[in-house]
């Protein structure tokens, strides 16, 4: 009885808790992919390009799944949230579609071409247009919307500033670092050589701008500053030490060569670093430095829906986990470089 006490007056905090995991779990999956594709603008070797996009076939249309699971999730859950930030920011959602649609149709198409050039680039074209789009309507809500009467009081364009550029960049590289990590695990050779080149630079980089995010965004903020200096230390202390800890020990598993220690460390890089900053903004879910900044029980929809909800979901993502894993264990392995498709 206690227990469904303690769910019923934290159900919106479950709620938040719930599509954080979706997000990270996108971001993992999917940001490999995407990181993936743009490293293919900058790699030459027609064979290394083949094997890149290998290694991914099997998996990166269940990957961008999870992003639609947790947009369907935002609109049952949070209905104001996902009312006010698509209105805010439909830009570079719109241009984060077309990311998509690029990156789908190019991977499609790529498999049967016989001149198969012009998909990759177009492959790592779409990945790149996805990755900033995502990285500046990241940064647009991060860097605060303008709500007034639970509508979305500003311009269209709020989201391009120097801000969101600065998370843009973070998601950019970050990602890059996803995609050099996941190399490392799927490939040999020449490739997994140029691959921990390519971590270890996309990773001193992920840990300048992530630091630049982190100031950036406790100076815009009053509440996450505040946390910064009272005591006893808030969790955001315990956070950015285990992030700092996991950016030590990714290093160091590329100065050694393991091979899937790296993208272990980079998940819970991402993991530690995404938790701290949430930590840092809650209890608010659509913070705003002009107006009124949105919380989590202001945002969220009635208890009867997001009890509801939270039923069909204990049913529906163990399932869901466990067939993507039996996905990823199934095509576990080196990725051996042939083509995927037929090039006659």
């Amino acid at each position: 009885m206690m227990l469904w006490d303690t769910i019923n007056n934290n159900l919106a905090t479950i709620w938040l808790l719930l599509i954080g995991f979706f997000l990270l779990y996108y971001a993992l999956t999917d940001g490999a992919d995407l990181g993936i594709g743009i490293l293919t603008l900058f790699t030459r070797d027609p064979e290394e390009r083949e094997a890149m996009m290998q290694s991914i076939h099997t998996t990166w249309h269940g990957n961008q799944t999870w992003l639609v699971i947790m947009a369907g999730m935002l609109f049952g859950a949070f209905p104001l949230f996902y009312s006010i930030v698509l209105s805010a920011l439909y830009i570079p959602f719109t241009l984060m579609l077309f990311g998509f649609i690029f990156r789908g149709v190019a991977f499609e198409f790529h498999a049967n071409a016989k001149r198969k050039s012009i998909w990759i680039y177009s492959f790592g074209m779409g990945s790149l247009i996805a990755t900033l789009a995502q990285g500046f309507a990241l940064g647009g809500l991060l860097g605060g919307i303008e709500v007034e009467y639970e509508k979305f009081a500003g311009r269209s364009w709020d989201w391009a500033n120097w801000h969101a550029a600065v998370v843009a960049a973070g998601v950019f590289c970050g990602f890059l670092m996803l995609g050099a990590g996941f190399l490392i695990a799927k490939t040999t050779g020449r490739l997994q050589e140029r691959s921990y080149k390519a971590a270890e630079v996309s990773g001193l980089l992920t840990l300048l701008v992530s630091g630049a995010v982190y100031v950036q965004i406790s100076i815009l903020h009053e509440e996450m500053a505040a946390k910064w200096v009272v005591w006893p230390p808030s969790l955001l202390y315990l956070f950015l030490v285990l992030a700092l800890g996991a950016f030590a020990m990714f290093f160091i598993s590329l100065r050694r060569k393991k091979q899937l220690a790296p993208m272990v460390w980079n998940w819970l890089v991402i993991i530690f670093s995404f938790t701290g900053l949430s930590i840092g903004l809650y209890p608010n879910m659509i913070p705003s430095v002009i107006s009124h900044s949105l919380t989590v029980q202001e945002a969220a929809a009635g208890p009867l829906t997001l009890r509801f909800m939270l039923g069909v979901t204990a049913v529906l993502l163990p399932v869901i986990l466990v067939y993507t894993t039996y996905s990823y264990w199934i095509f576990r392995g080196k990725t051996t470089g042939e083509s995927y498709g037929n090039s006659d």
